[in-house]
């Protein structure tokens, strides 16, 4: 008997639990938005040589608003950049005497999109 009434009362308290997470209704968060996610445009520049440039400005350039984010490439001539949705023109720092041989075409960003091998080439004119 003793069992029976211990079932009942789990059974009720179970019940009794479902009724009230049920007259809340669904949880919402209200709490704080990440911020708008970006997208990464990534690459390498070199010189013709094949060697790596280190400490040049990389710029990429939104094309319907003209803003500009800019990046340094590290030791291994490697950039990152994380930019909003949109489309982009790359630019990079050319020293007196350098020409861009090879450079990236235009390229179009949605969120988190990862669009990677954006390199350039720079020789000596």
């Amino acid at each position: 008997m003793l069992k029976q009434i211990g079932r009942v009362a789990v059974l009720i308290l179970a019940v009794g639990l479902t009724a009230c997470n049920a007259a809340h209704g669904p949880v919402l968060d209200r709490g704080e938005k990440p911020p708008n996610v970006k997208g990464t445009i990534s690459g390498v520049v070199r010189q013709a040589g094949g060697g790596v440039v280190e400490g040049r400005k990389v710029a990429a350039v939104n094309v319907a608003t003209g803003e500009r984010i800019e990046a340094t490439t590290g030791p291994n001539g490697s950039y990152t950049v994380q930019v909003p949705p949109g489309k982009y023109r790359l630019e990079v720092e050319l020293l007196p005497g350098e020409k861009v041989t090879e450079q990236p075409a235009e390229t179009t960003l949605t969120a988190s999109d990862l669009d990677g091998r954006r390199n350039f080439v720079i020789a000596s004119r």
